[in-house]
Parts: C-alpha cells; sequence; structure tokens
C-alpha cells in the first residue's frame, strides 16, 4: 500500500463507506470528461481506469515519487509528473479540455494559486471538476487540511477564477446516514476529552500522527459493531444534490 497524504486504502474494509464516497465523485466527473485531460493529485490512481477511455490523453500531476513512478511504469502511454503543487510545473497555458482533482485544494496553502493555475491550463471554455470536504459536515477537526470551507465561502472563491460554476454536493442513502451518524457519536465520545478545545488550538502538524491513530482505531470500531452496514455501502447509495449545506463533499463543474 501506498502512504498518501491521510492515511486511508481503498483495500481496507473499515474504510468502505469513506472509499466508496469518493468514488462516487470519480464517476460523476467521468461525465464531464473529454479532449485532453489533467488530473491533479492522482493518488493512487483510482479514477484512471474511468479517465483514460474518456479521453484522448490523460496527464497526471502529484507530490508522491513512489506513486508517480509506479504509475508511469504501469501506463506508459500516459503522462505523470511528479511536482509539489502549485504551480503545475512543465504544463502549458491553454493545454486542456478537462481537468479533474479530487479532495486536493483542502490542503493547499494557497488556494487563490492552486485556482489560478488550474483556470490558466485550461483551454478556453474547458471543464473542471473540483471536489472538496464541506466543513459543515466534518465531526472533528482534520490536522491535514489547510483548511474547509462552507457553501458560501466555496461558491465565492470558484466564482472569482471560473466564468461558470454549478456548485453540487454528494449525499448518501439511510444506510450512509446511519453510518455518519454512529460515527459522530464515536468521534463525541473521543472529544468530550478535549476540554481545553486544543485540536482547534494546537497547530495541526502536532495533531496528525494522533488523529491518525485515532481514526483509524474509531473505523476499525464501528466495522466491528456495524460490519454489515459498512461493507455493504456502494456508489450506488451516493447521489448529487442541490442541497449543497448537508452534503459530505462539494462537486464543483467549473468553466473556464
Amino acid at each position: 500500500m501506498f502512504k498518501t497524504t491521510e492515511i486511508t486504502a481503498y483495500d481496507i474494509p473499515s474504510d468502505n463507506v469513506i472509499h466508496q464516497r469518493l468514488f462516487f465523485a470519480y464517476e460523476q466527473s467521468v461525465q464531464h470528461i473529454k479532449g485532453r485531460m489533467l488530473e491533479v493529485g492522482c493518488g493512487v490512481g483510482k479514477g484512471l481506469e474511468l479517465f483514460k477511455d474518456a479521453c484522448t490523453h490523460y496527464t497526471a500531476i502529484d507530490k508522491n515519487t513512489a506513486l508517480i513512478k509506479y504509475l508511469a511504469a504501469k501506463y506508459p502511454d500516459y503522462r505523470f509528473i511528479d511536482a509539489f503543487i502549485p504551480p503545475f510545473k512543465g504544463l502549458e497555458d491553454n493545454s486542456f479540455d478537462s481537468l479533474v482533482t479530487q479532495q486536493v485544494i483542502e490542503h493547499i496553502d494557497d488556494d487563490h494559486q492552486f485556482l489560478r493555475e488550474i483556470h490558466r491550463v485550461l483551454k478556453p471554455g474547458g471543464c473542471a471538476i473540483i471536489t472538496t470536504p464541506n466543513i459543515k459536515m466534518s465531526l472533528t477537526r482534520n490536522p491535514w487540511h489547510v483548511r474547509e470551507y462552507n457553501t458560501t465561502e466555496f461558491k465565492a472563491l470558484l466564482s472569482k477564477y471560473f466564468s461558470k460554476v454549478d456548485l453540487k454536493g454528494v449525499t448518501g442513502s439511510q444506510a450512509v446516514m446511519d453510518y455518519y451518524e454512529e460515527n459522530k457519536r464515536s468521534v463525541q465520545r473521543i472529544t468530550r476529552f478535549d476540554l481545553l478545545n486544543l485540536q482547534y488550538r494546537l497547530p495541526r502538524t502536532l495533531l496528525q500522527i494522533p488523529y491518525d491513530f485515532l481514526n483509524r482505531r474509531n473505523r476499525k470500531k464501528l466495522q466491528q459493531q456495524a460490519q454489515t452496514l459498512v461493507g455493504k455501502v456502494s456508489t450506488a447509495d451516493y447521489w448529487l444534490t442541490d442541497q449543497t449545506e448537508t452534503a459530505f463533499d462539494f462537486f464543483a463543474i467549473v468553466e473556464k
């Protein structure tokens, strides 16, 4: 298993509910892909098998050197760039028809530069899919995230750089909501000991290791308590909604 920024994996059963949600966004993104495509933050390449048949050429950029080398060897017909972002080094202006970046912008120090780079590399009329968590549905501070947005903040930010912004949200079935509520109760049992509210007062880098440990333990515990619930959730349990306030993630369709 390759380590990405947040320690999760598609092959860990206790992560199934989360990863089905993420893969659902990939499935939806394919509907907006055409021509030359760029994926910003490709991770383990989970979306590539979907994207490669929808575009004429695929390029990916990610800071994970080991992953980029692995994917370049596995898919020699596509281009993989190892770089910290932004900027998008080695990519020309107006060079892509489509762009997908899933759960990346919340990790970026300068989100304005990030969006300027997306705008720069898109062709006029080009389309980008940008997803990120909805802070109103976050159960606690995620120290791997520089920031999270609410609906108003995210739409206003995108509107600074793109001529068209269609902001939707990813929501789920009763099974997904049941898992969310159980997870919320479990997290509250942990955070009730944070009497000084340290999760929001300490530098986020100091919280990353304890967060990963507690998050992993909590997901395993939830799987043991509701194994059938966790295992049965699939992408069919998710859909897009215009009710972004109560969505788990934002799913933005923007156009240059």
